[in-house]
């Protein structure tokens, strides 16, 4: 006869069960890692070259040096503070194209190099930090939409240029010689002080122009209404200009920034961020822990082998190291079952004093030996896995040598 097959009831975890339970998770990690990297290069592909004189992207500003340099301008690209503030001179207009990226200590020194010179300090967007070293007694309003706007205001070259797209960021001043140009809601989004009025102490009469949104300097937005015009008197009334495109690579910053503390290295909105994450941890456990109230037995669909809910129990304690669970789980089992066969009632069967003499006396009676029943019926829990097993297997042995015991009891006969 040919042996039966047995059926192997472990539920260890294969590579298949693993791949099909985190496959899921797996394929939405993916999904957002290339999505972020996705986003990175776009968001790259946008930045690069931006406001650059050199770039002809769209986003460059080579067209209007092009125009500066037919007009007699030159155009001079630096990317630190040291070469900005050595540049800056009588006859100079220094363009910032993104002041907010500076240290307390580069704006400082803009500051100083700006008020001995009598040129044109034009800053693109600058935020309050900005404007309190660079323009003080200036306020940062909220940002507008960038629209083309009529420049309502006596500033000459605002009047020649015309319409052109302005908006960003809006700015209060009390200096009342200042020009405001292109108004939104009563705020200028174009914003002239002269030397004084910007705080300047220099001999000879400088200005600077607050600019709300650099679009009238794009390649791509040169040639719209009055924005060729706008651009060209701002950076072209003196005949030097140097661009500064400020850089994280500037020694400057590297130094002012490890002078910083941890939380001033990260961004300002960092907080909010955090808030949103302990909301969605929270929102993830209230959607995970779908049983908020006690368990309910329900009748499964199929029918489970008593082997495999077994195995599976006895690995739910390995995995929580709880062998005096386990201990526990089993001894019971066993007194169970031991109780009828010695004699004693189901109102005594967890107790040492009635259970442990019936169970003694019955194994004396055969002349059995082995370890003690109190010992394995109700000793102390076993201190590792092998203690464990050994417990099973002593108390396996003491079930069945009193089975045995009870087969071969001699009966007596109905009808004796």
């Amino acid at each position: 006869m040919t042996a039966p097959t047995a059926h192997s009831t472990s539920v260890s975890p294969t590579a298949a069960r693993i791949w099909a339970r985190s496959r899921g998770l797996l394929i939405a990690l993916l999904v957002l890692a290339l999505g972020g990297i996705a986003i990175a290069a776009l968001k790259s592909g946008e930045q690069h070259g931006r406001l650059d004189p050199r770039s002809a992207d769209r986003t460059g500003s080579r067209a209007l040096a092009t125009l500066l340099s037919e007009r007699g301008v030159s155009t001079r690209v630096v990317t630190s503070t040291a070469e900005a503030t050595a540049a800056a001179g009588p006859d100079t207009t220094l363009l910032v194209t993104n002041p907010n990226l500076l240290t307390d200590r580069q704006l400082s020194a803009l500051r100083t190099s700006t008020e001995r010179a009598s040129g044109r300090t034009v800053l693109l967007a600058p935020d309050q930090v900005a404007l309190d070293a660079l323009a003080p007694g200036t306020r940062a309003a909220d940002p507008a939409d960038t629209a083309v706007r009529a420049p309502d205001c006596t500033l000459p070259a605002a009047r020649r240029a015309g319409d052109a797209a302005l908006g960003g960021v809006r700015y209060r001043t009390s200096a009342s010689d200042a020009d405001r140009c292109y108004l939104v809601d009563g705020l200028p989004t174009l914003l002239r002080l002269p030397d004084n009025a910007a705080g300047g102490t220099g001999p000879a009469a400088g200005d600077t122009v607050l600019l709300g949104a650099p679009d009238p300097l794009y390649n791509h937005r040169l040639a719209e209404r009055g924005n060729a015009s706008l651009a060209l008197q701002l950076l072209g009334s003196h005949r030097h200009l140097v661009w500064y495109l400020p850089s994280v690579s500037d020694p400057a910053t590297a130094q002012d920034s490890s002078e910083r503390s941890f939380f001033d290295l990260i961004p300002s909105g960092w907080r909010w961020g955090l808030l949103q994450l302990a909301i969605a941890a929270v929102l993830t456990a209230l959607w995970r822990a779908r049983r908020l109230g006690p368990l309910v037995p329900e009748r499964l669909p199929v029918t489970v082998p008593a082997a495999e809910t077994t195995e599976g129990r006895a690995r739910l304690y390995q995995q929580a190291d709880a062998r005096d669970q386990a201990a526990a789980v089993l001894r019971s089992a066993t007194r169970t079952r031991l109780a009828p066969l010695v004699g004693v009632p189901p109102s005594d069967i967890h107790t040492a004093d009635v259970l442990v003499p019936a169970v003694a006396a019955r194994l004396a009676a055969h002349g059995e030996s082995g370890p003690a029943p109190h010992a394995l019926l109700f000793g102390p829990a076993p201190d590792d896995d092998k203690a464990l097993v050994q417990l099973a297997d002593q108390l396996d042995d003491l079930e069945r040598s009193i089975l045995l015991q009870e087969r071969h009891a001699p009966r007596e006969h109905p009808d004796s």
